[in-house]
C-alpha cells in the first residue's frame, strides 16, 4: 500500500493494565500458540503452493481458465488468491458483493497474481430468524461457514486469500477457517453500511408501542421498511457493525475501509485495492501471513475497541472462538479487566441515538484509534496488512483525481454527542461486565442501561420459550416487579438462539416504572439496549446448571456495579431441587434443517469458551456439565435431576478462572 506514508514511530507507553492482560494471555498461550505457528510455519512455501500439485491435480485447478490467468496458473509462476465469499442477493449486506470477484481478478492481475472464486459460504441474517425456528441454527453457522472457508482453501493453489463477508457469525466463521491456514496472508473485504434511514429511537419506539397493542402491523413494517430500506449493513451498532470495528483494528481490514458506503467509486477503489495488496502480502519480503497478524496484542487491541464503543456482547463468544482458532486462550475474566480501564467513547444506537454513519461522520475508527493510541490503550507495535504499526489506521482512505490515498483526519472529534476523546469519555470504563454467583457466571452490557437500572431484585418469572413469555406479557401477568428467566436457550440446548424479540415487551414493562431484568442462558446480541441483561449464562441448563432450578417467586439479584448474580436461596436447597424441564430432544429438534445439525448441538463447549465445536472442554468445565462422557442417548444433550454438583460449581468459581 504505497500511498499509505510511514507515520512517525513514537509510542505511548502501553497502560499497565492492558500490558497485565497481554502477559497473561501470551503466558497462558504459549504451548498452543507455539503449536500453531509451528504449524503454520512448516505449510508455508516461498513461492506458489501449486508448485507441488501431481500434473493432474494441477491440471484439474485450472482447467476452467483461460487467457493469460490459465497460463501462469500452469506455469507455476504468479501467486493464485482465493476468492471467498457470502455474497447472496436476499440479505442486504451482502447483496453489494455480487461484482467483487470481477473487480478483484482483475486488481490481482494487475498485480502479479491470479484470483479464483474458491468457494462460497452461507450468510444467515439474524434479523430475519428472530424469533423463529432457523434462529437456533445461527450460531452453528458460524462453525459451519469455518469449515466451508477450510474446503475453499483446502485444495494447495493458493498463496493469499480474500474474505468476502460482513455480518454476525460471517467473518468470526471466515477468520477462524482462514485461521486455520495461518501461513496465508488474508484480507476480510467488507461492503460497508447502507444509508441512513428511519432514526433507530423512532423505530424502538413503533416496536413498543405495537407491543403495547398501540400500533398496527402496517405502521410497525412501515417504520422497519424505512429503517432497513437499500444495500448494506443495518445502520444500528449491532454485531455487524461490531464485526467491522474489531478486524479493521486488528489491522485485517485496509484502513477506512469497514463503514465507506456500497456503490460508491470509494468502495470499489478499497476492493481492488485489497486484490493488489494481498498479492504483495504473499510473497518476498512483504511476506504477512494471518498468523503474524492475528496474535495476542492484536486480539487485546481488538477488545480494546469493541469496549470502547460499547459494541456487541455477540463477540464475548466470537472473539474467544477466533483467540482459539489462533492458538490464543481468551477468557471472560479478560474482558471484564480491560472493561474498568477502558472508557467508552461512542453513543452509537442502541447506546445512543446516532447511527454507524454519525459515527463514521464524526471521525470514526481514525479518531477512536489516535484517541485510544494517544492514551496508550493499544498496542501499536503490530502487524496488520497496510503495514508494520497500528498508526497507519488513524488515516482516512479518499479519492484524489481517481486515485486512491490517505490522508490525515482531524485530531478532534466532529461531534461530541456521538465520539468523543479518552479524556472526555460518555463513561469510564467500558460497560461490559462480567457477574457471577450461585447461578454461574453471565455477561451484562450496561453501557445503554441507565444507572438506577444496574441492580435489580426482584421475584422470577420462569420461562423456556419465547412464545410462553409473549403470551405472559400479552395476559398481565409480568405487569409488576420481575426477573424473566428464560433457560433453555443455551447452546446445547437449542442452539442459543438471539433473544432481542423480548427487549420491546421488557421496555414497556420498564416504561411502567417497574423493575425488570432478563437472566437467560441464550443471547441478546448487539441490540442489547436499555433492559438490564445477564446473559450466556453459564453452566447453562441444558447440562444442569444453576439457572434450571429457579422456581416462580424465587428472588432474583442482578448487582452490576458489584458483579453479581445471585437466586436467594440456601444452597441446599437449590441442590436439592429437581429439574423440571430439559432441552428439546433429538426427535424433537426438528424442522427448518435443525435435524441437520443434531451433531453441532450435541459437541459445542460452554458460552465462556466461544460456544464452539472446536476443541474439547477443560477439566474444570467437565465439573459443570455433571457427568462425563455422551448424554443419554434419546434425551439430547440435558441430564436428569440431581446430575449437576453445585458444589463442584461453587469451588470452581471461587478457585479457578473459569474458561481459561
Amino acid at each position: 500500500m504505497n500511498s499509505i506514508p510511514n507515520l512517525p514511530a513514537e509510542q505511548t507507553p502501553v497502560h499497565p493494565v492492558v500490558a497485565e492482560v497481554t502477559a497473561r494471555i501470551v503466558e497462558r498461550s504459549a504451548a498452543t500458540r507455539g503449536a500453531y505457528l509451528e504449524r503454520s510455519a512448516a505449510a508455508h512455501d516461498e513461492g506458489p503452493v501449486r508448485r507441488g500439485l501431481a500434473c493432474s491435480n494441477l491440471a484439474h485447478g485450472f482447467a476452467a481458465m483461460d487467457g493469460v490467468d490459465k497460463a501462469a496458473l500452469r506455469e507455476a509462476r504468479a501467486p493464485g488468491v482465493a476468492i471467498v465469499s457470502s455474497y447472496n442477493d436476499m440479505l442486504s449486506a451482502h447483496q453489494p458483493m455480487q461484482e467483487y470477484p470481477a473487480w478483484l481478478k482483475k486488481s490481482v492481475r494487475e498485480a502479479g497474481g491470479v484470483a479464483q472464486f474458491a468457494g462460497g459460504v452461507p450468510a444467515m441474517c439474524d434479523g430475519i430468524t428472530q424469533g423463529r425456528p432457523g434462529m437456533e441454527l445461527s450460531l452453528f453457522s458460524r462453525e459451519v461457514i469455518a469449515m466451508a472457508t477450510a474446503i475453499a482453501l483446502s485444495h494447495d493453489m493458493f498463496d493469499a486469500s480474500l474474505l468476502l463477508g460482513v455480518c454476525d457469525k460471517i467473518v468470526p466463521g471466515l477468520l477462524a477457517g482462514a485461521l486455520s491456514f495461518g501461513h496465508l496472508p488474508a484480507i476480510l473485504v467488507p461492503a460497508g453500511p447502507m444509508n441512513s434511514g428511519l432514526p433507530n429511537k423512532e423505530k424502538a419506539r413503533v416496536r413498543q408501542l405495537y407491543a403495547e397493542g398501540l400500533a398496527s402491523r402496517e405502521d410497525l413494517l412501515d417504520a422497519e421498511a424505512a429503517s432497513y430500506h437499500s444495500a448494506g449493513t443495518c445502520t444500528f451498532y449491532g454485531t455487524a457493525n461490531s464485526n467491522q470495528m474489531v478486524v479493521e483494528v486488528m489491522g485485517l481490514h485496509l484502513p477506512g475501509a469497514s463503514f465507506v458506503q456500497p456503490n460508491s467509486a470509494l468502495r470499489r477503489a478499497l476492493t481492488e485495492e485489497a486484490g493488489r495488496r494481498v498479492v504483495r502480502l504473499s510473497r518476498g519480503e512483504s511476506y504477512t501471513p494471518i498468523s503474524l497478524v492475528l496474535d495476542e496484542k492484536a486480539l487485546v487491541n481488538g477488545v480494546i475497541a469493541l469496549l470502547a464503543t460499547g459494541g456487541s456482547t455477540n463477540h464475548t463468544m466470537h472473539l474467544v472462538s477466533i483467540a482459539a482458532a489462533a492458538g490464543i486462550q481468551l477468557t471472560w475474566d479478560d474482558f471484564s479487566d480491560l472493561s474498568a480501564v477502558v472508557p467508552l467513547l461512542a453513543r452509537v444506537y442502541p447506546n445512543g441515538s446516532a447511527d454507524i454513519n454519525h459515527f463514521h461522520a464524526a471521525g470514526g475508527i481514525q479518531f477512536l484509534v489516535g484517541t485510544l493510541l494517544d492514551a496508550g490503550l493499544l498496542h501499536e507495535d503490530v502487524h496488520t496488512v497496510a503495514g508494520f504499526g497500528l498508526r497507519r489506521y488513524t488515516q482516512e482512505p479518499i479519492l484524489s483525481e481517481s486515485e486512491l490515498v490517505w490522508r490525515d483526519v482531524p485530531t478532534r472529534s466532529l461531534d461530541e454527542d456521538v465520539l468523543r476523546p479518552v479524556w472526555r469519555p460518555f463513561a469510564p470504563d467500558g460497560g461490559l461486565r462480567m457477574v457471577a454467583g450461585n447461578l454461574g457466571r453471565a455477561v451484562t452490557k450496561v453501557s445503554a442501561v441507565a444507572p438506577e437500572h444496574r441492580v435489580v431484585q426482584a421475584p422470577a418469572r420462569v420461562f423456556t420459550s419465547q412464545e410462553a413469555f409473549k403470551a405472559a406479557f400479552e395476559a398481565g401477568e409480568l405487569d409488576r416487579d420481575v426477573v424473566v428467566v428464560l433457560r433453555q436457550q443455551g447452546p446445547q440446548a437449542n442452539g442459543m438462539p438471539e433473544l432481542h424479540g423480548l427487549t420491546p415487551a421488557l421496555g414497556v414493562l420498564m416504561d411502567r416504572g417497574h423493575r425488570v431484568a432478563l437472566l437467560t442462558d441464550g443471547r441478546m446480541s448487539g441490540a442489547s439496549g436499555k433492559i438490564p441483561a445477564a446473559i450466556q449464562v453459564t453452566p447453562e441448563a441444558a447440562v444442569g446448571g444453576p439457572i434450571g432450578r429457579i422456581a416462580d417467586g424465587d428472588v432474583i439479584r442482578l448487582d452490576a456495579r458489584s458483579g453479581t448474580l445471585d437466586v436467594l436461596v440456601g444452597a441446599d436447597e437449590l441442590a436439592g431441587r429437581e429439574l423440571v424441564d430439559a432441552p428439546p430432544s433429538e426427535a424433537s429438534w426438528t424442522g427448518t434443517g435443525r435435524e441437520l445439525f443434531g451433531a453441532l448441538r450435541r459437541a459445542v463447549g460452554p458460552a465462556d469458551q466461544g460456544a464452539s465445536v472446536f476443541g474439547a472442554l477443560t477439566p474444570e468445565l467437565d465439573l459443570f456439565r455433571g457427568v462425563q462422557g455422551p448424554p443419554p442417548r434419546g434425551r439430547g444433550p440435558g441430564f436428569g435431576p440431581g446430575e449437576f454438583d453445585l458444589p463442584a460449581l461453587e469451588t470452581a468459581l471461587e478457585t479457578q478462572e473459569v474458561g481459561q
